[in-house]
């Protein structure tokens, strides 16, 4: 597991970190777009060298496809990881308090982060931008099991033709975002959807930024 803290260089006051899980990279270019975006003062922990699809993925499933790995169901384990080791770390060696903690992730990065708040009261807000929010019994499992503490806010978003595909597991992707959208606001969360142009490979970056953004900002 690779870690890289970006920050400002100063800072007054208690400051928002966001937990950012990333398919490849340091999490750079997140981070020059958020500036670009011009997104309040915060900190964004990139944390990579994942398994993508064992350390994001909550139970086992069969691949996307042929050519795909099978999803192993390590997500568990991951968020242990970040919560005993990564947040620790981290939050204490920054030079100011933690104003909230978030959790942002694209594609199945975003399921993960969608997911861990069934799992953990850790984080107050999050981004599930793109996410994987198609994976088998996802949703009926979150439906049937109580927050494990009401997050303030959650942002959604989704390409808007995601869901125009072939492939029979990811083709209800939509559906699913929009259901998680409904129950989330049925839990009491704030909750946004914004559906964007493209397809799920359409500027990964710039849409990860605007959903955390949001999350500054709401």
């Amino acid at each position: 597991m690779d870690v890289s803290v970006w920050k400002p260089e100063r800072a007054e006051g208690p400051l928002p970190v966001v937990y950012l899980n990333v398919f490849q990279g340091d999490g750079a270019p997140v981070w020059e777009a958020c500036q670009e975006a011009g997104c309040p003062p915060f900190a964004l922990v990139a944390v990579g060298g994942l398994d993508w699809n064992r350390d994001l993925s909550p139970w086992g499933c069969e691949a996307t496809t042929r050519s795909d790995e099978p999803f192993a169901g390590g997500a568990r384990e991951h968020l242990e990881k970040l919560l005993s080791e990564v947040i620790p770390q981290v939050e204490d060696g920054l030079p100011w308090p933690v104003a909230w903690r978030g959790i942002a992730g694209y594609s199945l990065a975003g399921l993960f982060a969608l997911w861990s708040l069934w799992e953990t009261p850790a984080f107050s807000r999050v981004a599930s931008v793109s996410g994987s929010l198609w994976f088998p019994g996802l949703l009926d499992w979150c439906t049937g099991r109580p927050l494990a503490a009401s997050p303030d806010v959650a942002y959604l978003s989704l390409g808007k033709r995601e869901h125009k595909t072939p492939n029979r597991m990811m083709r209800g992707v939509l559906d699913a975002t929009r259901g998680f959208e409904a129950l989330l606001r049925e839990r009491g969360v704030e909750t946004t959807l914004e559906l964007n142009p493209g397809n799920h490979f359409c500027e990964p970056d710039a849409r990860t930024a605007r959903g955390i953004a949001w999350l500054l900002r709401a």
